[in-house]
């Protein structure tokens, strides 16, 4: 019997622009009577629909996880603690107006407080490829290796997968993983290598959620395991670890450096050197708390209406 709950934001909140804004790959579109989101969350399954620009929706078969109320876990999930309105500089508007009015519809994205195994497993699965493909190999690694759940609901079985555990994905044969991973049997190596240190501990989330590990040091402590560089570990800090001060750069965030702010350091090659350069100048003209919360606005924004990509 599926319990539904409404969760109110103070301001607009797009669930369809946030779950499908690139920092997530596990929410489905679920069309029942209405247009539902689905997804497993801490083993639970979820099924939101958006009510209106201030509302949504959430449907689940508990009350509570790890015995907090479930509608505490969703808003810390949404990070619906966050003033959207202090996300931007107050004087960004004067400096930048045109792309201040291009950003307005995009102020509905929330920065969602993830899973860091999930996290963590999934940028490395994406790397290189676009979003669409990530989506198709991190459903292929959830059937894979994940849990099947079959949950009634709308009047249908609908079956969805929890995100394999670490164990099982240390465990995995490398061949196996390659076809969730386009292939790449590097890749799959370290996938089942960074399973194993989490699973073994030498990768401990629980410290590295502590807010006083400076992000300079969260970032080379994430950096040391194979496979995760600068741009996965500020995913993982951004996404995951709820440090809105990460700063993730990638082709398309250099691509709006250079043509929105000017860059002349956006082209150069993506090494080490520029990725902290290209940082720095970011918190520059950013509020350096929050400039991965902006950073992901202005990377939806130009995904969308610049290159006219799909987001799902």
């Amino acid at each position: 019997m599926y319990n539904s709950f409404i969760i109110k934001s103070d301001t607009a909140l797009s669930v369809q622009n946030t779950i499908f804004s690139g920092q997530s790959f596990l929410w489905n579109t679920c069309q029942c009577n209405c247009v539902y989101f689905s997804s497993i969350i801490d083993g639970v399954p979820l099924f939101i629909r958006q009510i209106s620009d201030f509302e949504f929706e959430v449907n689940a078969d508990v009350k509570e996880i790890n015995s907090t109320l479930l509608s505490v876990v969703i808003r810390d999930y949404f990070m619906l603690d966050i003033a959207v309105e202090n996300v931007f500089p107050e004087e960004f508007s004067r400096f930048y107006p045109e792309l201040w009015q291009l950003l307005q519809k995009y102020f509905t994205l929330r920065i969602l407080k993830q899973d860091p195994f999930e996290t963590m497993i999934s940028f490395m699965c994406a790397q290189g490829i676009g979003m669409h493909l990530i989506r198709q190999q991190v459903a292929m690694l959830t059937k894979t290796y994940g849990e099947k759940t079959t949950t009634y609901f709308e009047g249908r079985n609908i079956d969805l997968y929890n995100f394999p555990t670490p164990l099982r994905l240390a465990e995995a044969d490398p061949f196996v993983m390659c076809r969730c991973t386009n292939n790449n049997r590097a890749r799959a190596a370290n996938i089942i290598l960074a399973s194993r240190n989490v699973a073994e501990g030498r990768i401990d989330f629980e410290h590295l959620r502590n807010r006083e590990i400076p992000l300079s040091e969260l970032r080379i402590i994430l950096s040391q395991q194979s496979g995760i560089g600068f741009k996965i570990a500020d995913c993982i800090a951004l996404f995951s670890l709820g440090r809105l001060d990460a700063f993730p750069i990638d082709t398309h965030v250099k691509q709006y450096l250079r043509k929105w702010f000017g860059s002349t350091t956006a082209l150069r090659s993506l090494s080490p050197a520029t990725y902290l350069a290209l940082d720095a100048e970011a918190r520059s003209f950013l509020n350096p708390e929050l400039a991965g919360y902006a950073g992901h606005i202005l990377f939806h924004c130009w995904r969308m209406e610049v290159k006219k990509m799909r987001s799902f």
